[in-house]
């Protein structure tokens, strides 16, 4: 039993660093001169570190604004969808009405539908609202997610008694109100483990705000790393070196909330 759990670690340990190899050569190559990058044979470690993609990507690279962008849409994106789906999650679990199955269905449905096939139409309807180059054709469409709302009614299923919600009704007690003051505080392991994965797909997103937006000053961290590509040239030390920094709010944020993270998705219901 013991060595089987020897084993065990081990094959974790191995696949661990396989998986940080990518990462840290990233961070790494940061601190590489373009023609080393560039280079053959390639180099892991660099021959001489250089600063210098750290410094230039602050002057001549407006990394402060496309930081604050993607701190703000990530922020409010995640915000908004947490919050309703915590809201259509608890309606779904400890609700019955007519149509509730028919309901979780099209929740369950939408969750199958590649993200890709909705980009047209979405698009056609952003476009003929006039919102183009505009946030809230970024906010929108996310404001509702049908993850969260399985998420949050597997765990409000299992993690929230019914009969201290009988109590609180008994006791005058609103449904706002219940579920302001005593279902959302028992929901926040789930609510920290949803908000880790809503903000780092929000965080990484490239395709639609590329599609919707316009003006520069206006792009997200992801977006703006594809200003480092020219015709002919790609700076690879400045988006690797942008890149590494891009990381850093995901990261910070995981760490934050990891011990909530792994009690939410533990009590989930999708271990």
């Amino acid at each position: 039993m013991k060595s089987k759990r020897i084993l065990v670690y081990v094959l974790l340990f191995i696949g661990g660093i396989t998986m940080l190899i990518p990462f840290i050569w990233l961070m790494l190559s940061s601190f590489k001169t373009n023609s080393e990058i560039i280079g053959y044979p390639p180099t892991f470690f660099p021959e001489k570190f250089t600063f210098m993609h750290y410094i230039n990507i602050n002057e001549k690279f407006n990394v402060g604004r496309f930081f604050a962008n993607s701190i703000y849409l990530s922020t409010v994106k995640t915000v908004i969808a947490v919050y309703t789906s915590l809201l259509c999650g608890y309606v779904l679990a400890k609700f019955q009405f007519k149509g509730k199955k028919i309901l979780f269905g099209i929740v369950l449905f939408s969750m199958m539908i590649p993200y890709i096939i909705t980009v047209i139409p979405l698009y056609d309807m952003i476009t003929s609202f006039g919102w183009k180059d505009k946030y809230i054709a970024i906010i929108a469409p996310t404001m509702l997610s049908s993850f969260g709302i399985f998420m949050m009614r597997q765990y409000i299923m299992n993690g929230v008694p019914d009969e201290l919600l009988e109590a609180a009704r008994m006791d005058g007690a609103g449904e706002f109100r219940i579920f302001h003051t005593m279902v959302i505080p028992l929901c926040i392991n789930m609510i920290s483990a949803l908000s880790i994965f809503l903000f780092l797909w929000n965080w990484e997103d490239f395709l639609w705000p590329y599609l919707v937006l316009n003006s520069q000053e206006k792009f997200p961290l992801a977006v703006a790393l594809n200003m480092f590509s020219g015709k002919n040239t790609t700076n690879f030390g400045g988006l690797f070196a942008t890149s590494a920094v891009t990381i850093i709010p995901v990261v910070a944020v995981y760490f934050f909330f990891q011990k909530r993270f792994i009690e939410g998705i533990s009590m989930s219901g999708i271990k």
